[in-house]
């Protein structure tokens, strides 16, 4: 288990470091790519690209490709400007590339108009099936169901296929990891997989012949990564996601017919989408600018009030979305703890850590003026306090700190009791984010950092060093009767998670998103 956290921790550090869409967008690029090479050398023959006009596999598989993104995009960028809303270009492109891979190539016009009528429909359903702002389900399955169940074509899911498992396995394990997806993905896969196999095992196949054709030569690896993870349509909480993994496995594995209708991978996977729809923040959330205030000298606190009241959990996050230009690899979408506590008077707040220099979103963030509307995709996570009767310790890092904001907001705001101890470790005496909201809160503090303030409030405890399992030992004597919650930077996280359990605190919750 330590080794396991410790390269967990190293390996969600460097991931954090690229956004979840240009990940997927990276290693979409590269399985079409690596399709592309073997179809040139005749290894494999992609689905519907061995026609009989006289078009090589190859550019009919790089020809359809084309059509479906371009497709894609330019009718998603249509919509947006109708509608007037930002197109997000990096989201349309990764649609065309996956509705790419779950249609059959083309080798003539009609097969290529099937394409592009279904690039349109995967781009205009972003904006078309998204109900009060929130889309309903991942728009690629949307358009592969209707061409598919229309008998326009079929399904292609040419990435299924042993000479491309390395490439599907190894970019939905990082995209897995990259989002805190793993054992949704785990599960998908597992029923999905195994219901597939069972079918083919009555069949008559062997064992090992069944299980090959059921993972390898199938869609269930590629849905797992690159489909089922997409963020905008998943249900908020953790446990919600699981049961959507399970029901879409099933679903995908059992291939069953509803009357007429087919389940398909791609039905199975809007079913699930539909039904996460309804347990999750049913509406686009409009966030207005109040103020910028700047906390330390690296992070900032921003206050926007929502056009609409935002149902949330302390603890939990909501996904902003900021076009600007010059748009560098972290992208124009940003993952942000809500920092602020429940209420339809309270505003929706934020905390920012800039580094120098900044990404090209947090500089554009921070140079927004006061009335300006951001959007937000989606709130969810599980990094909530329990019952205020259940001890906690709250061990954070740097900005780390913006979830127990929350919390201590909410406690605050409602008159709730609670016993908690926040430890909390900053660079410099001079970081201590939300120093005013803890003072007034009285919350018990004890700062880790190298040097000490220059003064203490009441109820706060100074201690040099490294937040590690020496340190909570002598600050915190019974940690090991607390309900422990760690948040802060990857590494930081994966290490004193395995110090609290080597203490003997049973119940550990982590952070469950990358990057501030």
């Amino acid at each position: 288990m330590t080794a396991l956290d410790t390269a967990r921790g190293r390996i969600t550090g460097v991931l954090g470091a690229v956004t979840m869409y240009r990940m997927v967008l990276v290693w979409l690029g590269v399985i079409h790519v690596a399709a592309w090479a073997f179809t040139l050398a005749g290894v494999i023959t992609p689905a519907g690209a061995a026609g009989v006009s006289g078009v090589p596999p190859v550019l009919a598989l790089v020809l359809s490709t084309a059509v479906v993104v371009v497709c894609t995009v330019g009718t998603s960028v249509l919509f947006g400007l109708a509608v007037r809303r930002p197109t997000h270009l990096e989201s349309s492109i990764i649609t065309g590339l996956i509705l790419a891979i779950v249609l059959p190539a083309a080798t003539e016009p009609v097969g290529w108009a099937v394409l592009a009528l279904a690039g349109a429909i995967a781009g205009g359903s972003k904006y078309l099936l998204a109900i009060r702002g929130r889309h309903l389900a991942n728009p690629a399955a949307v358009a592969a169901t209707i061409v598919t169940a229309t008998g326009l074509t079929f399904n292609g899911w040419w990435a299924g296929t042993p000479v491309l498992a390395p490439f599907v396995v190894v970019g939905g394990l990082l995209i897995a990891l990259r989002t805190q997806r793993l054992g949704m993905v785990a599960l998908f896969v597992l029923l999905a997989g195994g219901v597939s196999w069972a079918r083919y095992l009555s069949f008559g196949a062997a064992p090992l012949d069944a299980l090959g054709t059921a993972l390898i030569a199938s869609p269930v690896l590629f849905v797992a990564g690159f489909m089922l993870t997409e963020p905008l349509t998943l249900p908020p909480r953790d446990w919600q996601r699981l049961l959507y993994a399970g029901v879409v496995g099933a679903l995908s594995g059992a291939l069953l017919s509803i009357g007429p209708v087919f389940v398909s991978f791609q039905l199975a996977l809007v079913i699930g989408n539909v039904l996460a729809f309804l347990v999750g923040q049913r509406r686009g959330v409009r966030l207005e600018l109040l103020r910028t205030e700047r906390m330390t000298p690296t992070s900032w606190r921003l206050d926007f009030r929502p056009r609409r009241p935002v149902s949330f959990a302390p603890g939990q996050y909501l996904e902003l979305t900021l076009p600007h230009r010059g748009t560098d690899a972290k992208g124009q979408r940003r993952v942000f703890s809500i920092a602020s506590a429940r209420g339809a008077d309270e505003p929706i707040s934020i905390g920012v850590r800039a580094s120098d220099p900044p990404s090209s979103f947090k500089r554009a963030l921070l140079a927004l003026e006061p009335g300006t509307t951001v959007h937000a995709t989606l709130v969810g996570g599980d990094f909530t306090l329990p019952d205020p009767r259940e001890k906690v310790l709250l061990a954070a890092g740097g900005i780390g700190i913006t979830p127990f904001a929350s919390g201590i907001a909410d406690d605050l705001a409602h008159g709730v009791a609670r016993d908690a101890v926040l430890v909390y470790a900053v660079s410099d005496p001079e970081e201590i984010a939300f120093r005013d909201l803890l003072e007034r809160a009285g919350t018990r503090v004890v700062l880790v950092a190298p040097s000490a303030p220059t003064a203490l409030p009441d109820n706060w405890t100074f201690v040099a060093g490294r937040l590690d399992a020496e340190l909570v030992r002598a600050v915190v004597p019974d940690a090991a009767e607390r309900h422990a919650f760690v948040s802060g930077p990857p590494r930081l996280v994966a290490s004193l998670t395995r110090d609290l359990r080597a203490l003997g605190v049973r119940r550990v919750v982590k952070d469950d998103f990358t990057g501030y």
